[in-house]
């Protein structure tokens, strides 16, 4: 955090009052996804989003302190979507014995029910057909049961909900069981799965907020959103695909290169490649030249050719490689932003002590160290030095709302129903 602020940092600290009412603007005309966490790179010369995640699922890594912040933003969506809500259905990974994945399920689950709603877990696992106490990993259990729809609605045996949270990425695809809901909210909708969503698709409607956000503020908008591409019908087993990386690889590499020149940064480009579906940071590399994806090894092309669920991998996003120059106890880390609603409720380091500054650093290995964003990260102070945390905290903060709004129009241009936006 010691790196002083850069000008396009100072920049989003002199027009606060302008970016507020920005981002209050355009929440009038697109509604927030009811949650979400976005990955931040700060190289220092540049600080943008590189993954935004729809169903987050490390409420336990935030502090204690964002509680009441995360509570209170949980009733603004909630009486959005359902203001007479009493039963919320919330739904986690299957398949899942992770503790530490479970604590976060409990820690969402005692954010909902501080908001006045009676909170019972769902599963989609076919094998869960009664009531089954899982174990956390700080000890208090967890019972999920197994869902049952009654015609036009989901539930449980004895639980009829107005809402249903999906914690579950939905990789597998979409279950039968939340298929044409009726009078109940399902939240986030079944398209924000990745059975449908791509990466890509949220990347180009970032691309388009920052350009929007950038030219209010007389910036340029390359200082927050990386450069990417796209690339179908890839095959790592077979090699099929590997003209097209190689081509976008290089053809990325000389754009980031013609910026660095143009702000004389000395820094080595790189490009990552990873799936354009799926998360848990899975099927992702760094490459630093074209040759570096042809003729890829047998380790190599096995670890991109799956992802979560064992799914295939048959289409990927090259993206900008954005440098960390952040550490935590002299390891590398990134921060992560939380957010309900419209509303940064926490974030926190991602850590890891056997990756350097170029490389994902979500991956087996990883550490979290909370950050204080509840009591900060509204509230930058203009006039306090330039290694002030909480300026930096607010500018995180900013450039994470900014990827929550490209999600959010992102989940428009993709919704099967366009019509219910008029």
């Amino acid at each position: 955090m010691s790196v002083p602020l850069q000008d396009f940092e100072r920049r989003i600290l002199d027009a606060t009052a302008r970016i507020e009412r920005w981002f209050r603007l355009e929440w009038q005309d697109h509604t927030p996804p009811f949650y979400a966490s976005v990955d931040l790179r700060n190289a220092g010369f540049k600080l943008a989003p590189v993954d935004t995640n729809l169903f987050p699922g490390g409420f336990n890594n935030l502090s204690a302190e964002m509680l009441p912040l995360a509570v209170q933003a949980a009733m603004a969506a909630i009486e959005k979507y359902c203001p007479d809500a009493r039963n919320l259905l919330l739904i986690p990974e299957s398949h899942t014995r992770n503790r530490w994945y479970l604590q976060n399920v409990e820690r969402l689950s005692a954010i909902l029910r501080q908001t006045g709603l009676n909170v019972r877990l769902g599963t989609l696992d076919p094998a869960v057909t009664a009531p089954t106490p899982i174990e956390t990993a700080d000890g208090p259990q967890l019972i999920v049961e197994p869902l049952v729809r009654r015609g036009y609605r989901a539930g449980l045996r004895d639980f009829d909900p107005c809402t249903i949270l999906l914690n579950n990425d939905l990789s597998s695809g979409m279950p039968e069981v939340l298929k044409d809901l009726h009078e109940q909210v399902l939240l986030p909708p079944l398209h924000a799965g990745w059975a449908v969503r791509r990466k890509s698709k949220h990347f180009a409607a970032y691309a388009d907020v920052a350009k929007r956000f950038a030219r209010e503020l007389g910036m340029d908008p390359w200082l927050i959103n990386p450069y990417f591409a796209r690339c179908g019908r890839i095959d790592f087993q077979q090699r099929e695909g590997e003209d097209c990386l190689a081509t976008n690889v290089e053809m990325l590499l000389k754009q980031i290169r013609a910026k660095y020149r143009e702000y004389g940064i000395t820094e080595k480009p790189f490009v990552i490649v990873k799936a354009d579906a799926g998360t848990y940071g899975m099927g992702v590399m760094s490459v630093h030249d074209p040759a570096e994806v042809r003729g890829l090894n047998r380790k190599q092309r096995n670890r991109m050719a799956v992802v979560k669920e064992g799914l295939e991998v048959h289409e990927v996003i090259l993206q900008e490689g954005v440098h960390t120059f952040e550490t935590v106890n002299g390891s590398y880390a990134e921060p992560v932003v939380y957010m309900i609603d419209r509303y940064v409720v926490g974030g926190f380091y991602r850590v890891h002590a056997e990756r350097s500054r170029d490389e994902n650093l979500n991956a087996p290995g990883m550490q979290f160290v909370p950050l204080p964003f509840a009591a900060s990260c509204h509230v930058p102070d203009c006039n306090a030095s330039l290694e002030h945390a909480p300026n930096r905290f607010y500018v995180y903060g900013v450039v994470a709302r900014l990827a929550l709004l490209a999600a959010a129009i992102e989940l428009e241009q993709t919704d099967p129903d366009p019509s219910r936006y008029g």
